[in-house]
């Protein structure tokens, strides 16, 4: 039944090119009802990681996961299994209250979580010596419980605002320095934003991760997680008797200085029950062998997520969601990349990895796990070329190219598009994170030069993609009834298989430029 629809055609409907014909195939497929939009962990998206294996395969790929198809990924979803009890010790026990004090997250790689201590105010949390900022400085954290002010102070550059305004990313830096715990204290814009009473009712909401080959769920910081965040009433508590005073805390947040940081009076005894569940998926891996014995042990990554968020409230009697544009058009991309080398009849001196991954919906899982475990010695992976969403509704006459000024990733696509007539500009919509949202996050994070391809404003770009993302992102109506335009997508295609092929062909591999943020974070090639 489901192959039928590779070679359906409705009666009048134009004939296509080859080249649109067959990006529109994977999509039609992808993003019809039957795969009742390919949530992860489901038997609907194991049937389109079926079909990608099986195009793979068809383009001449050769199986890229250790010899098969499927990266097994087991998915750990996780969510608090009670409301927790937290006790403030200070001349006496001051039991705090659920939903007005605090509010417990889970713990997932320890599902029975007690911790102790006293507390440290670390401010923001923040380490960024490119702004000579270190809020733990003068502070001893081991073996405390450290408290952290939500979110981050402004005036930092938008890419590293959303990269350490994480909260996991916080705790990361807190564990570093020996902390057993971290709670996130109530800013006044958070307050503005979803107070924490509002939180409450919602506090069991499941997350997901992805399972080690320990057998436990993977956090960023396991020896500090993240347990809890406080309210406005429960940080009145902490800070009551101590030396720094919450008003202070606040007042600073008023005027955008410095917030004032030290160890508060008293102990807190912390418990955080977690319901742990698992199941399990699969990223689909095709290998393009590279030509040169000199680089052919060097791997280009290539990433598109293959999942999208399955059944969901009915919008016009429709309950499913597709993702035709997020992202059968994206993975169908990838798939026309790796038939566009076949076609040539010149491998590529590098080898390239073409990863369809799961779970990107439920928190880049997939690309996280890969990364981890690419099954490739992971200094092999020279860079990650990301492909999610492009709208594709318009005529094209630029792109975004999300990390490349970061890398020497950019000029080669600047290169690529040019031959194309396109140009390459500044995301549009920094405010919106995207460097941080999509897959080739996962391997920012490993310290390799990687970078997410969109269409851009320019021409009907703008007003385009501002409809999809209000009337269609998420919703059921992210299918083939789009106008998409399939001579667009072709474009976009070679633009994605040009920059490839002079990455996979280049005497260097990409490195990332020196002083990047990133790159120096995470020890990429380059940056120092």
């Amino acid at each position: 039944m489901l192959a039928a629809l590779l070679c359906a055609s409705p009666a009048g409907a134009q004939q296509l090119p080859p080249e649109q014909a067959a990006l529109k195939a994977h999509v039609q497929f992808l993003a019809d009802d039957s795969l009742r939009g390919r949530e992860a962990g489901t038997h609907a998206y194991d049937v389109a990681a079926e079909y990608v294996a099986a195009q793979m395969l068809a383009t001449g790929l050769k199986p890229g996961a250790q010899g098969n198809w499927f990266q097994p990924v087991g998915l750990a979803t996780y969510k608090p299994a009670e409301k927790a009890k937290w006790t403030l010790i200070r001349g006496g026990a001051i039991p705090l209250q659920f939903g007005i004090d605090f509010v417990n997250l889970g713990v997932p790689a320890t599902p029975e979580f007690r911790a102790s201590g006293g507390v440290v105010f670390a401010g923001y949390g923040l380490v960024y010596p490119e702004g000579k900022r270190d809020d733990y400085r003068g502070l001893d954290v081991r073996g405390k419980i450290v408290a952290l002010y939500a979110g981050v102070p402004a005036g930092l550059p938008d890419e590293v605002a959303a990269h350490l305004g994480d909260d996991d990313q916080k705790a990361r830096l807190a564990e570093a320095r020996g902390a057993k715990a971290v709670i996130i204290l109530e800013s006044l814009e958070r307050r503005g934003e979803f107070p924490l009473e509002a939180m409450a009712p919602y506090y069991d909401y499941e997350r997901t991760t992805w399972i080690g080959h320990d057998g436990k769920a993977h956090m960023i910081a396991p020896g500090a997680p993240v347990v809890g965040y406080v309210g406005q009433a429960g940080a009145e508590k902490l800070f009551a008797g101590s030396r720094i005073k919450w008003r202070d805390v606040l007042a600073a947040e008023r005027r955008g200085t410095r917030l004032p940081t030290g160890p508060l009076v008293g102990t807190l005894a912390l418990a955080a029950k977690t319901e742990v569940r698992a199941s399990r998926s699969s990223n689909v891996v095709g290998l393009l062998e590279g030509s040169d014995p000199a680089l052919r042990g060097e791997y280009l990554v290539l990433t598109a997520h293959l999942d999208h968020v399955g059944i969901g409230e009915p919008e016009k009697g429709d309950a499913i969601y597709n993702g035709a544009m997020d992202n059968a058009v994206g993975v169908g991309t990838m798939l026309e990349v790796a038939r566009a080398f076949r076609a040539s009849g010149k491998p590529p001196r590098r080898s390239i990895l073409f990863v369809a991954v799961t779970a990107e919906e439920k928190g880049l899982v997939g690309s996280s796990y890969f990364a981890a475990h690419p099954g490739v010695p992971r200094g092999s992976l020279i860079a990650d070329i990301n492909l999610d969403m492009p709208i594709l509704t318009f005529a094209m006459q630029d792109i975004v190219v999300l990390g490349g000024e970061r890398s020497s990733l950019g000029a080669v696509y600047a290169t690529a598009a040019a031959a194309e007539g396109l140009k390459v500009v500044p995301d549009p919509a920094p405010e919106e994170m995207f460097f941080v949202r999509s897959d080739h996050y996962s391997f920012v994070q490993a310290g390799i030069p990687a970078v997410s391809i969109d269409t851009g404003p320019g021409g009907p770009g703008a007003a385009a993609q501002q409809a999809f993302l209000a009337n269609h992102y998420h919703k059921p109506s992210d299918d083939l009834a789009l106008p998409i335009d399939w001579a667009a997508a072709v474009k976009f295609t070679r633009v994605n298989y040009a920059a490839a092929r002079a990455i996979a062909d280049a005497d260097a591999r990409p490195g990332w430029m020196k002083g990047d943020f990133f790159g120096t974070r995470f020890g990429g090639t380059g940056a120092r």
